[in-house]
């Protein structure tokens, strides 16, 4: 049962609903989801209809509708991010073997949004569009170590087995321990944890008060790479996120976080 309230909150937690694991919803899996009544749910699936956010077939579930793809077509030509990444990302992409990645942190949420690649045959399981894991990976912990202190403890409360399991860290201290060098190094480095036999590096996108907004990473083969090539690649990508941090930061792009907490 579903304790929102107003009519915007209420068509958001429809299009909310839509998820890889759960593409199509029924009308009936909605309101058991949601708690709406059959009148209150139809009125919004009108609206949302009618605005090309969702489509039907006769006897078939809803999924969602070209609005969105025409959405995604404008964030490209419009978010400051993947305007200021977009010539670093082809840098990186044209220097070394791999892919490289810009991935937007909201709502606890990783999104690739850009990327470059450069291998013939990439191994990147999480293509622009696909949430990426939160806790596990060099953008998570590229992201954690900057968050704010109670942010990042909620986040490691609810999150550490998973954190444990896919790392190196077998404690929360140690994990803690970990996160404390990456925010002085400015990088994250990670072993096969997302994709097996696959290195990644990133470095946070600071902006508002050094706030993670996104992460600037790079993956390739391990077997493509040896420590020395990884040492230049996070050179770069060190430099390349600072670069990114101080151009939107001079043009004024105050891309606040969304901290939510619960």
């Amino acid at each position: 049962m579903s304790s929102i309230s107003g009519s915007g909150e209420r068509i958001l937690a429809i299009i909310n609903l839509f998820t890889e694991a759960n593409p199509e919803w029924t009308p009936e899996d909605m309101m058991a989801r949601l708690g709406y009544s059959r009148t209150t749910l139809y009125r919004y699936l009108k609206t949302l209809k009618d605005a090309g956010f969702l489509v039907s077939l006769p006897n078939a579930g809803f999924t969602l509708g070209p609005r969105v793809t025409e959405l995604d077509f404008l964030m490209r030509r419009s978010d400051p991010l993947i305007k200021s990444g977009q010539r670093h990302l082809e840098a990186l992409a044209g220097k070394y073997p791999g892919s490289a990645f810009l991935a937007r942190w909201y709502e606890r949420k990783l999104l690739c949004v850009a990327s470059e690649v450069s291998a013939p045959e990439p191994r990147s399981s999480y293509p622009r569009g696909r949430p990426m894991p939160l806790a596990k990976g060099a953008i998570s912990r590229a992201i954690l170590a900057f968050l704010p202190r109670r942010q990042q403890e909620l986040i490691l409360n609810d999150h550490l087995h998973e954190f444990l399991s896919a790392g190196r860290c077998t404690s929360a201290e140690d994990l803690i321990a970990e996160l404390r060098d990456v925010r002085r190094e400015g990088l994250a480095i990670a072993y096969g944890e997302v994709t097996k036999g696959v290195v990644g590096i990133a470095a946070p996108i600071l902006v508002a008060e050094r706030s993670p907004i996104a992460a600037l990473c790079f993956t390739s083969n391990e077997s493509q790479i040896d420590a020395t090539r990884i040492a230049l690649i996070a050179g770069d990508i060190r430099r390349a996120a600072q670069a990114m941090s101080d151009e939107l930061a001079a043009a004024g792009q105050t891309i606040s976080p969304h901290r939510k907490s619960a």
